[in-house]
């Protein structure tokens, strides 16, 4: 079966060498228990290694693009074959001038498909695995062209210390939002720019109204409902480094824990429809879908939902993102799942990766 996004975007190169999704709050709405199996969309990977710090049985990790496993096999190997400082070198959280011995010893444990795919790609290992995407490039554009047209440096140093509400709320209001910052933000923020340098225009299709509106209120809500030094999205965003937050799977207390699991995670290159049909498809008890409900028709979104609930067990939870278009469990679906709002409103006020437009928690009968 091909996919609605698959047939209308093209998926050959990396889109996202980072989870855009924040793991804590990943984690906390996942609710995993030792010896659930998972099964989450692969992305860049990180997110599915994170899963492994609770103890599952087993983490499924599925993409339709085989770039995008390459960036989950490269992390794997960085587990099993580095230490923790090495690994925060490789993926760009950390200054480094060896990134492609880094690379050199992890290549054994690649597969040859993967090991060909990094190997043409001496850049990106240069400049750190987690830059080599398109949506962290755009990132990059705002960072280097946009960013210091509004702010100077030490404007954004400071942005960056955070600090208590009240002072928050005053940077914010006093020197953060000028006109440039609007105005400026509208414009690369727009649907038109994000779709031509970040995502593809077939992404937006089911997006009803401004996008630039939405994005910068829920920057506002990163920048003074939650403190800017603890967020590695954000710093990532400014500086192209995570800083001293560091997302939950690159964390050094979680470094040893992920790494004794690894055996634990599979990957298959496959549409979430095609291996709901599949034969050997086992039952699942946590299902991580990023914002993949975004890029599909309502009808196709409702048929996923059903055959997801067909493949889960009671009890199973299902989590995953709005962005712009609106996906929610319908009223016809009741008596199957029931959706967790409080849980999930409140987990949306925590989401470091703040430019989602709401989290969704539902929970199988």
């Amino acid at each position: 079966m091909t996919t609605e996004i698959a047939a209308n975007a093209d998926f050959s190169t990396i889109r996202y060498a980072q989870c855009w999704e924040d793991a804590d709050v990943l984690l906390k709405a996942l609710a995993i228990r030792p010896g659930d199996v998972c099964l989450s969309i692969a992305s860049a990977g990180d997110n599915c290694l994170a899963m492994l710090a609770h103890d599952p049985s087993r983490v499924i990790a599925l993409d339709i693009s085989p770039a995008q496993l390459y960036c989950l096999e490269l992390r794997i190997a960085a587990y099993r074959n580095l230490e923790h400082p090495e690994l925060l070198e490789l993926i760009g959280s950390r200054p480094s001038i060896r990134r492609l011995q880094l690379y050199q010893h992890c290549r054994p444990s690649l597969s040859q498909n993967a090991r060909c795919f990094w190997d043409e790609r001496r850049t990106a290992i240069e400049q750190g695995i987690g830059s080599a995407g398109k949506f962290e490039r755009y990132f990059s554009l705002f960072r280097r062209y946009i960013l210091p047209l509004i702010h100077g440096r030490t404007t954004v140093v400071q942005m960056l210390r955070g600090g208590n509400a009240s002072e928050r709320e005053a940077f914010y209001s006093r020197i953060w939002d000028n006109r440039r910052w609007r105005l400026l933000f509208r414009l690369f923020f727009s649907r038109l720019v994000m779709g031509r340098l970040g995502r593809d225009p077939s992404f937006f299709r089911y997006v009803e109204g401004g996008i630039a509106e939405r994005l910068m209120e829920r920057t506002r809500h990163a920048l003074v409902a939650l403190n800017p030094k603890d967020n590695p999205y954000l710093h990532w965003i400014v500086t192209g480094r995570h800083g001293e937050a560091l997302p939950f799977a690159l964390r050094a207390e979680n470094f040893a824990t992920i790494r004794n699991n690894l055996d634990r995670l599979e990957w298959r290159c496959c549409a979430l429809e095609d291996f709901l049909s599949s034969n050997d498809r086992p039952t699942i008890q946590r299902f991580n879908l990023s914002d993949i409900f975004e890029y599909m028709a309502e009808s196709q979104y409702l048929a996923l939902l059903r055959d997801l609930v067909s493949a889960a067990s009671p009890g199973a939870r299902l989590v995953y993102w709005n962005l712009l278009a609106p996906r929610r469990r319908p009223q016809s679906m009741a008596e199957q799942l029931h959706s967790l709002d409080e849980l999930a409103v409140s987990l949306h006020g925590q989401d470091k990766a703040f430019f989602y437009g709401a989290l969704i928690v539902e929970e199988v009968f």
